[in-house]
């Protein structure tokens, strides 16, 4: 069938491309001799060699080679051309030659602009016989302006910077139907000091026979023509048009080949319908990854993104995972799911291959209709349990000595700092969240692997530990096998053999937007860490994002991704007052993850909607503090510190300063009326904290009271005491805010990640992480430091990583 088809093309092709140089045109219709269509109107001119603004809407890199064919019985014409581009930025050389004669043209040219409005600017000069050719050097201004879908608008102006052979030429586009299918378009060079009638003009149109094969006309006032023929191959295209004199004889035909922008592959009607794609999640799962050396991060969303463009590819009837050496959190795990639940529901099969896998990613596994699982793998499933470390014995050996200052029942944070075991309240509060957890593992896997309840309770209290055989005598997998085998599985599944299609052409195909315009976005804003100034959510940064978010027309609503444990409350505040002011001009929905507690929800409060996953950490409506001072380890350290002051308080958190860690230790605590009027700063902050929940919730500050106390919530429970609208993940958040700005169903949009890198390259890459660096990553540790560097800092706020981590 394949050999049939391009032998088909490849006469069609030779049919259509036949002959003419026009004669009498204008400068620049002479000159772009290789345009099929309006520069502005028609697969994006020759790069910016005809109109420099061409390359602000590329999408990569570009390259074309045009060449022409001879017909020796009407011209002896000896031409070529080779254009090349990136965004912003092109080169473009081209050969002309006829009659002896012959000139080479070369042209640099600058481009900005987005898909709704180029400028562009252009330097080119010439080599060759000139004078014959008119040439000299010009210097060239684009504009390309796209206000609507239906309609496209160029203007260049030519500037010879020799003479006076200045042109300008108004270039427009119409879609008469709004896609790409029809494309009628038209041109007219108007030379210094010419009549307008006397305009040298061009029209035609461009017709997508089926997908990937563009039939193109063109008609010349001098009653010349072209017909052309535009193949595309994804990313790989060949073209060519028939050149006709005014006299219908035919002249000369232009050809070329190019790579580039994506568009739909004329094979793709002929290509199986059904086939499958795989994904290898090896490493770690997070939101951002480095743009260079982070080869062992995989983006969450490009895993969400990945699973619906396979399952709205009616190409593809089987999607395969591979999550050997995957690491995740619970509640990412449980969206993956989610969206994997989603591409069945639409008819799509998933496989999963474990190997060494525990509850959250067999959780995940369990989703498919087979899960693979390696011979010699294994499977531990022993339930879960939430602990924490404490460094009250510890500081009391280093002499420090720790203040706790809690007055909400639930807000336990410094514990880890002031006892040796939690209290009743802490083990109240994770009890019930680590009973969510399970619950909601317990009724999926149950469910889909229809395993009873009571069975799943007996798998995980008596046996733990699964061997591959016993994971399979038990029905928690599907079949004993490798990766490698993944062909042999597809085929049993579907009993149809199938090929593999990949996953670069699906999200090629996916994101391939011919509109014309400005594309309608979407942005995903990401508030990760704990919630600080200049670090963390790094809240001076995105409240000015959020701010530009609030006056971009092409951004049509703002999903705010909230991984967050909290901090301090002025950084949330900022952030929080930010997005109250998104939700003034568009809609706004918070979108929380792992945790958004504390600091973390009290950035998501302002939103129209709040959606969290049924394991997401959400509430800790409380703050909490504490005084770390000096019981003894400057003596230990042979360290004395003295001063002069001014200020009855000024030497309240004076004291030595320990070597090496840079932080400085008070000499003393508090006196009792000093701490008293911490206990009215830290209950004044909690009142304004539940205010304001209050005010974003539309609930009254009773009912705020009542849920607040610092006590966390899982998002089940957050959902039903009002602190959370819906349980759904990014996919939902993004298919409602879609809804909400009313972007139609048949329309393209963007999703517009907001940091999507966290930097160039991995540091870590070439310098591996230290002991140091380890032990300033331990939650403890960071939150121990948090209190010495803001001594009486109130601060709403669990503790850094005190909640499920990847597993």
């Amino acid at each position: 069938m394949k050999n049939w088809l391009s032998a088909f093309l490849f006469t069609l092709f030779t049919i259509l491309t036949t002959p003419l140089f026009p004669q009498e045109i204008s400068l620049y219709h002479a000159r772009n001799l290789f345009l099929m269509g309006s520069g502005s109107a028609f697969n994006n001119g020759l790069l910016g060699f005809a109109n420099p603004a061409n390359n602000a809407m590329i999408q990569k890199f570009n390259a074309r080679f045009y060449w022409d064919s001879q017909n020796s019985s009407n011209t002896d014409l000896d031409s070529w051309a080779f254009y090349t581009a990136v965004p912003g930025l092109g080169f473009g050389v081209q050969h002309l030659e006829t009659s002896g004669n012959s000139v080479t043209d070369y042209s640099f040219s600058l481009a900005s602009g987005s898909r709704r409005f180029g400028t562009g600017l252009a330097y080119s000069w010439s080599n060759g016989d000139n004078s014959v050719f008119n040439r000299s050097k010009r210097l060239t201004f684009g504009w390309i302006y796209r206000p609507l879908q239906q309609l496209s608008l160029g203007l260049v102006t030519d500037l010879s910077l020799e003479n006076d052979n200045d042109e300008t030429i108004v270039e427009a586009g119409l879609r008469p139907f709004s896609t790409h299918r029809i494309t009628l378009f038209g041109d007219a060079a108007f030379r210094h000091g010419q009549d307008l009638n006397d305009a040298f003009w061009t029209a035609g149109a461009a017709v997508e026979v089926i997908p990937g094969l563009n039939l193109v006309g063109r008609y010349f006032r001098d009653d010349a023509f072209t017909v052309g023929l535009h193949l595309s191959f994804g990313g790989l295209h060949f073209g060519g048009q028939g050149h006709v004199n005014k006299d219908g004889e035919r002249t000369f035909n232009t050809s070329h080949f190019s790579i580039g922008d994506y568009l739909p592959s004329v094979y793709k009607p002929f290509l199986s319908s059904k086939n499958y794609v795989r994904m290898n999640l090896k490493g770690r799962v997070d939101y951002q990854k480095y743009q260079w050396f982070d080869s062992n991060t995989q983006r969450f969303m490009g895993i969400l993104q990945n699973i619906r463009q396979a399952a709205d590819d009616n190409r593809v009837d089987v999607i395969a995972l591979n999550l050997s050496a995957m690491r995740i959190l619970p509640e990412h795990a449980w969206e993956l799911r989610e969206a994997l639940k989603g591409a069945q529901q639409k008819g799509n099969k998933i496989i999963i291959f474990i190997d060494n896998a525990e509850m959250t990613g067999y959780h995940l596994a369990s989703v498919a209709d087979v899960v693979m699982m390696d011979p010699q793998g294994s499977l531990m499933l022993p339930g879960y349990v939430m602990s924490r470390t404490y460094l009250k014995g510890t500081l009391e050996k280093l002499g420090l000595g720790f203040d706790e200052w809690r007055f909400f029942k639930y807000k336990s944070a410094a514990e880890a700092l002031s006892r040796d075991k939690m209290s009743d309240a802490d083990r109240e509060q994770r009890q019930d969240f680590t009973d969510d957890m399970y619950e909601v593992i317990r009724r999926e896997v149950s469910a889909a692997r229809d395993i009873p309840k009571a069975e799943f309770d007996k798998l995980i209290d008596e046996s733990v530990f699964f061997l591959p055989d016993d994971a399979l005598e038990t029905g928690l997998v599907d079949t004993l096998c490798r990766w490698s085998n993944l062909n042999g599985v597809v085929k049993s599944l579907t009993q149809k053999k199938r090929q593999r299609l990949s996953m670069r052409w699906v999200k090629e195909d996916a994101n391939f937007n011919p509109a014309w315009g400005e594309t309608q976005k979407i942005a995903v804003v990401y508030a990760l860490g704990v919630c600080e100034m200049d670090e963390g959510i790094n809240a001076r940064r995105l409240e000015k994002v959020l701010h530009k978010l609030a006056q971009k027309k092409s951004v049509k609503a703002v999903i705010l991704r909230v991984d967050s444990p909290g901090g301090k409350g002025m950084a949330s505040d900022y952030v929080a007052e930010a997005l109250k002011k998104v939700a003034e001009k568009k809609p706004v929905i918070v979108s929380q993850g792992q945790v958004a507690a504390s600091g973390g929800y009290w950035i998501s409060m302002y939103a129209d909607t709040i959606l969290a996953g049924p394991t997401t950490i959400t509430g800790s409506i409380g703050v909490i503090g504490g005084w770390v001072y000096d019981k003894g380890i400057s003596g230990k350290l042979g360290l004395t510190s003295d001063y002069v002051k001014r200020g009855d308080k000024a030497d309240l958190g004076q004291g030595v300063r320990l070597p090496l860690f840079g932080l400085q230790i008070p000499a003393r605590n508090l006196t009792e009326a000093e701490r008293i009027r911490v206990e009215n700063v830290v209950r004044q902050m909690y009142d304004v904290f539940v205010a304001k929940v209050a005010s974003g919730r539309n609930m009254s500050k009773d009912e705020i009271y009542e849920i607040a106390e610092g006590r966390i919530y899982s998002g089940l429970d957050g959902r039903d005491n009002g602190l959370v609208d819906e349980i759904g993940g990014l996919p939902l958040a993004i298919e409602m805010a879609r809804n909400m700005a009313k972007i139609p169903d048949n329309r393209k949009y963007e999703i517009v990640e907001i940091p999507k890198y966290k930097g160039l390259f991995n540091t870590n890459f070439f310098s591996p992480v230290s002991l140091e660096k380890s032990l300033q990553q331990d939650p403890a540790i960071q939150f121990l430091k948090m209190m010495v560097d803001q001594p009486g800092y109130p601060l709403p706020m669990l503790l850094p990583g005190e909640y499920p981590v990847l597993e």
